[in-house]
């Protein structure tokens, strides 16, 4: 179901408007890379797009709000619904075995392994502070 058109309520200089679509444009960069490196945020990259976006573009920010793979993490995020259970364990899943990597591959140093340990620790308290969807 598409969204309706918001109108832009950005800038109407060219300059501005253009910085803002490039820094959306790389913030969805940005997230869609954070789906598949966990240390890599994806929810804040694509509320940035969608901001800027809001503020400079209808038609990409419409276009973001009704992609298949990206608008539902952020209407998700929006509407404060929460996130599906396959996605909650798809993140620590694929979290734990990067962070496990790191481990192997560190250099025995008590304080990079503390920092990984507080990363996983803090992201996994992040995920599961969100409401879990059916």
């Amino acid at each position: 179901m598409p969204d309706k058109i918001i109108p832009t309520r950005g800038p109407k200089n060219p300059i501005v408007r253009g910085l803002l679509i490039i820094g959306g444009s790389v913030s969805i960069l940005l997230g869609v890379l954070g789906i598949f490196l966990p240390l890599l945020p994806t929810t804040p990259f694509l509320l940035l797009a969608s901001w800027c976006f809001v503020r400079s573009s209808d038609k990409l920010h419409n276009k973001l709000m009704n992609n298949k793979y990206l608008g539902p993490f952020i209407r998700n995020y929006k509407e404060k619904k929460g996130i599906t259970l396959r996605n909650k364990v798809y993140s620590l899943t694929f979290l734990y075995v990067t962070l496990t990597t790191s481990f192997i591959f560190s250099p025995s140093n008590w304080w990079i392994w503390l920092m990984l340990m507080s990363i996983g620790i803090g992201v996994t308290w992040h995920i599961s502070r969100f409401k879990t969807l059916k």
